[in-house]
């Protein structure tokens, strides 16, 4: 019976640089292609992770697995990629020179090249210099590099950045295309209406900490109740334990579990308090992060 390897493992990472403590013990896995997005704010320690992953870091402790191989063995970036920012690109070279030496090194064909340029849709400018790309153009670049070797695990840094909303809805739908061909996916961004369009499987990293526990609590439904006495209707919930997330006008937003919404209802009929409308509404990446850490940075990196 064929035992299907583990695609990324992450167990117990740590790293500091002098006393500054940048992970703490940070573990997850990635089982099937899927996926998976990695969220927080300005040094919670989202690049040093994906570096990590990629081996171009080397953490104080623990140990990452990329399909059952070391990360440490060259011979998992065969089925690995890792698409960076755009400081990596050469001003001076080609978009053509770039996807050639990845070819070169990866032992793959120009019609490879020629196939992920025409996907990702870099094919009509691979000959000019990087230096007279747009930042559209550098990150579509980014992209057939990190496709061209057909990846079983992608890493990706803010692979959105930079795109016009055209070219965001293409990628959109790329990375969905990509995980159907039995591709994960591990992205950083801090597009946090886009992360909810391609996936609902959100890390959070506060501190250097996966926010796992608290995301338990994340994890129930959202519903937006409109009661006729919403001051009254907020304390008498926040009495009985119910997390309310704001009060607007005349309406509430409570976390719950879906079973327990009818206790919801009896808790305000009982006091008077008349429920006029109710919504479930989707608890998505936006609203974690902002139970996390407050109001969502411009950018998180």
């Amino acid at each position: 019976m064929k035992v299907n390897k583990m695609i990324l493992s992450v167990e117990n990472i740590g790293k500091s640089y002098g006393k500054q403590k940048v992970l703490h013990g940070v573990s997850f896995a990635i089982k099937k292609p899927c996926i998976v997005a990695l969220v927080g704010p300005n040094g919670s320690g989202k690049s040093t992770l994906l570096n990590i992953i990629a081996n171009l870091i080397t953490p104080d402790v623990g140990a990452i697995e990329i399909l059952g191989q070391t990360n440490r063995d060259y011979k998992v970036f065969q089925e690995f990629s890792y698409m960076q920012d755009n400081t990596v690109l050469y001003e001076y070279l080609t978009g053509y020179d770039h996807l050639q030496f990845i070819a070169s090194v990866q032992k793959l064909r120009t019609d490879d090249i020629k196939a992920a340029a025409e996907r990702i849709g870099t094919i009509s400018y691979l000959d000019k210099k990087v230096s007279n790309y747009s930042l559209g153009m550098k990150q579509q670049l980014l992209l057939t590099m990190a496709i061209l070797n057909k990846p079983k695990l992608l890493v990706m840094d803010e692979p959105l950045n930079g795109l016009d909303p055209t070219n965001a809805i293409k990628v959109r739908n790329l990375l969905l295309e990509l995980v159907a061909e039995g591709t994960a996916i591990l992205l950083s961004s801090h597009n946090l209406s886009e992360i909810d369009k391609v996936t609902s499987d959100v890390m959070f990293l506060k501190n250097g900490h996966l926010q796992q526990e608290d995301l338990k609590a994340l994890e129930k439904v959202s519903y937006v109740l409109t009661v006729n006495h919403p001051e009254n209707g907020e304390k008498i919930l926040k009495e009985a334990g119910i997390n309310i997330l704001n009060r607007k006008g005349n309406r509430l937003t409570v976390t719950l579990s879906d079973s327990s919404i009818n206790r919801i209802f009896r808790l305000l009929d009982d006091q008077g308090i008349a429920v006029r409308d109710w919504e479930k509404t989707v608890f998505g990446a936006e609203d974690r992060y902002r139970t996390l850490f407050g109001e969502p940075e411009t950018a998180v990196k």
